[in-house]
């Protein structure tokens, strides 16, 4: 997973995502809506909204918007449009496969958007179940290897139940089963480990390994689609080697 949190660390860095802080806002109200209309309002019982708000914290979000979005999810605000997540599947180039996290108030636009954005980079659309069995849904944390050892981390997550710990020099990530999320979400919590990124998250279970070039391809993609207004998250099915996060850091 190291080379999927290196690309994703490298693009942070060059703000390559939601370069507008209009479009940033918006990503990050949405996470806070579903995790409260999901979870309740409450950050202490709700793992998911703790870590949402501590991303829109992060992020630079006023305190306002924040509220008004845990407002929206719990229903407390009742002029707020109505949000509804989906997931779509499609086929980026060379049989990449890729899956599609959305937040919308409406169906229609989004998957027109997605369809056009598939057919204009050499991919398509898939029907629902065509790409998905390729992947799986899993508990997902990275954060600094300075803010926590990789022997503690080793031994937190192993006794949460998750599966694998891996660093990367820079960083540690902690994969696990779903139902382990709100136990390693506490457990870090617990050690005051805010994490880089936390949540469940759908994980491939066997990379696509290609040549460079073609790596770059489909990560163009996945870009244009993560661009998107109603678009949460984009996983995909690559390898991305050492040599293409090289190719990346140079631009």
């Amino acid at each position: 997973m190291s080379g999927h949190s290196h690309w994703a660390t490298i693009r942070r860095k060059k703000g390559a995502v939601d370069a507008k802080r209009g479009a940033i806002f918006t990503r990050l109200a949405k996470e806070l809506v579903m995790a409260a209309r999901n979870g309740g309002g409450d950050p202490d019982t709700n793992i998911h909204l703790a870590l949402a708000i501590e991303k829109a914290r992060a992020g630079n979000m006023p305190k306002d918007n924040i509220e008004r979005a845990i407002r929206r999810g719990t229903g407390d605000d009742k002029d707020a449009a109505a949000y509804e997540e989906m997931t779509l599947e499609g086929y980026g180039p060379h049989g990449s496969a890729i899956m599609v996290e959305c937040v919308t108030d409406n169906r229609n636009r989004t998957v027109a958007e997605l369809r056009h954005a598939f057919s204009k980079n050499g991919g398509n659309m898939a029907e629902p179940g065509a790409v998905g069995w390729q992947f799986e849904r899993k508990s997902y944390f990275t954060f600094p290897a300075s803010a926590l050892s990789y022997d503690k981390a080793f031994e937190l997550a192993i006794d949460a139940g998750a599966d694998d710990v891996a660093e990367d020099g820079d960083n540690i990530e902690i994969i696990g089963p779903v139902e382990v999320f709100k136990t390693l979400g506490d457990a870090l919590h617990k050690i005051k480990v805010t994490p880089d990124e936390g949540g469940l998250r759908l994980i491939a279970k066997q990379d696509l390994e290609l040549g460079v070039e073609e790596t770059l391809q489909v990560l163009r993609v996945v870009e244009t689609i993560e661009d998107l207004d109603d678009v949460q998250n984009v996983y995909h099915n690559l390898k991305i080697s050492d040599e293409v996060l090289a190719v990346l850091e140079a631009e």
